[in-house]
């Protein structure tokens, strides 16, 4: 049997992965006739010659097997390559639905790699802190140091880059460094904890923040330790603060509850927002009207997104909340899930300018990415603030139907945390005859292939007992 030797660099060496797979491929190299060694003498392959994997032919492989590779190559477990070369000849060798298998021991065994990679990037992104140093130029310049379990520096770079570009900073780690000066970045070697990297202004305007936030009557020792491991408290500056808020935690909730106790009784939250009015509202236009004078409740709404459609309607769709181009445009289900759920609503036999199209929260509650407004699912607590709003539209449109998209608008209609999925079909909403189905955004993020369309068929029978259940109602 033919013996390959492939030598990678030290570290998450993607590229040369990725061309002695090429190679060993050209060559129809089993996994069993190839060793992998890291850090070793630059050639790629010693023992027999291989084709070069520059000029071999590219390898056709799903885009999941792609993804893994990226994230398990920065992994410190010795046998990464072998077992990434495995999974790809297996692919390669008709399996293409392997990762799919997840009783298999080597999809096991490389997803718990996987996912030991993505916990560490999560604690980088969590845990790292910048220093303000002098710069020998005159201006700003921030230093960070980190302690990563695994080979994923280059892995992190985007997120540091993307957050913080206006700044001049390096991340330096045992395993690799990263340097930003706001237009390229370079990635430099190995570096250890600079002397002298003490605690600044900004860490002490952190520090403060993160102690005015505690809730000394949620306090877990165990539980932050098993989210934020000691190994990361000394780079940490809030961490400092720590002993002293748990010591003090019990004096604070006491001085909580007897503040509580002496303070007068405060109505619901339904009952407050409903209070916001200086009398009920007594039509529909009223409802909008005081919707669109209160603040929203979450931040960076352009407008309030209202219902639109007829009172009396007979049917009434409740979706989660206004998406980018609602927002834009101030009316309900315009944007791509919004024309998803017209041309269904068509090929069901449902006209849409005759139903009643509303959602559960009225402002597109989204975070910042670049140019983009990437939508953020409201939190209970903001679905409880806008629920109010709800049920007096509804109380105006009189639907004979109430259709709840997706699990926002089931929980605001039903009080309770719904699995649609599960649950989908006619349902008792307090005062309305019911019905559960997927929230149309949903079919848009299943990849395309048989799944996608059995889903978007399943939706098209649901629309369809939805209009026969509207008809039979009176």
């Amino acid at each position: 049997m033919a013996f390959h030797r492939v030598a990678l660099g030290e570290g998450a060496d993607i590229k040369g992965f990725r061309r002695a797979v090429r190679g060993l491929a050209a060559a129809g190299a089993a996994p069993e006739e190839v060793l992998w060694t890291a850090g070793d003498a630059p050639s790629l392959f010693g023992g027999s010659t291989l084709p070069d994997g520059d000029t071999a032919p590219p390898l056709s492989l799903p885009r999941a097997v792609g993804e893994l590779v990226e994230a398990v190559v920065c992994h410190r477990e010795p046998e990464r390559y072998a077992l990434l070369h495995r999974l790809i000849w297996r692919v390669l060798h008709g399996e293409r639905e392997l990762l799919s298998h997840h009783s298999d021991p080597l999809v096991h065994r490389l997803a718990l790699l996987h996912k030991a990679v993505r916990r560490d990037l999560h604690k980088m992104h969590a845990f790292l802190r910048f220093r303000d140093v002098p710069d020998p130029d005159g201006g700003e310049r921030f230093v960070a140091f980190f302690e990563p379990d695994h080979f994923i520096v280059e892995a992190a770079a985007p997120f540091f880059v993307e957050r913080f570009q206006s700044m001049v900073w390096s991340i330096l780690t045992p395993v690799g460094s990263l340097h930003w000066d706001r237009h390229a970045l370079t990635v430099g070697p190995p570096a250890a904890m600079p002397e002298g990297l003490g605690d600044d202004a900004v860490l002490a305007g952190w520090r403060r923040y993160y102690e005015s936030t505690f809730n000394p009557a949620r306090v877990n020792p165990t539980a932050m330790r098993a989210e934020m491991p000691k190994k990361y408290w000394a780079n940490m500056p809030e961490t400092a603060s720590i002993p002293r808020m748990i010591q003090e935690a019990p004096a604070r909730v006491r001085a909580m509850i007897e503040r509580e106790a002496a303070a007068p009784i405060r109505r619901s939250p339904d009952k407050a927002v409903a209070a916001m009015a200086t009398s009920r509202p007594a039509t529909l236009a009223d409802l909008n009207a005081l919707i669109r004078r209160s603040p929203p409740l979450v931040p960076g709404a352009t407008q309030a997104v209202l219902g639109e459609g007829p009172e009396g309607a007979a049917i009434a769709f409740v979706g989660e909340q206004p998406g980018d181009q609602e927002d834009i445009q101030g009316r309900p289900f315009v944007g791509p899930a919004g024309q998803l759920l017209t041309r269904a609503m068509a090929e069901a036999g449902i006209d849409r300018d005759a139903a009643y199209m509303t959602n559960a929260v009225k402002h597109f509650k989204f975070t910042p990415q670049g140019k983009r407004r990437i939508h953020q699912s409201p939190t209970a607590g903001e679905v409880k603030h806008y629920r109010w709003w709800l049920m007096e539209e509804l109380r105006f449109v009189r639907p004979r139907l109430v259709v709840a998209l997706g699990a926002t608008a089931a929980l605001t209609l039903t009080g309770r945390s719904v699995s649609v999925l599960r649950e989908r079909g006619p349902a008792g909403f307090g005062d309305w005859n019911g019905f559960v189905t997927v929230h149309p955004s949903y079919l848009l993020r299943l990849p395309d292939g048989d799944g996608a369309r059995d889903a978007y068929d399943a939706f098209l029978a649901d629309l369809r007992r939805v209009r026969d259940l509207a008809e039979g109602l009176t």
